[in-house]
């Protein structure tokens, strides 16, 4: 991938949700709530404090992490389906 987010903004990939209900049923893809759980693609350096200096982010390439349900800003790169978004949005890292 050919991009680099600035600043404290982060790209994230949307993890799959489930398919079936714990019960069995299958879910149709227009009943499907989007997934809040992804896999952090790349990150920018960090944010700038009042004094200038920067401030690294928390969460590295690679880190599966949990999102607001309106999170982040849907962009498509390469063909594949992205959320940009400040690494504010995210709620934390899973694992």
């Amino acid at each position: 991938m050919a991009f680099r987010p600035l600043h404290d903004r982060v790209v994230v990939k949307r993890l799959e949700g489930e398919e079936k209900t714990k019960g069995g049923i299958i879910i149709p893809d227009t009943a499907k709530e989007k997934p809040q759980e992804g896999k952090v693609i790349a990150v920018g350096p960090g944010g700038r404090d009042e004094s200038g200096k920067l401030t690294p982010l928390d969460v590295k390439k690679g880190d599966r992490v949990l999102f607001g349900k309106w999170s982040g800003t849907e962009v498509k790169i390469d063909d594949e389906d992205l959320l940009i978004m400040k690494e504010s949005d995210i709620l934390g890292v899973v694992g």
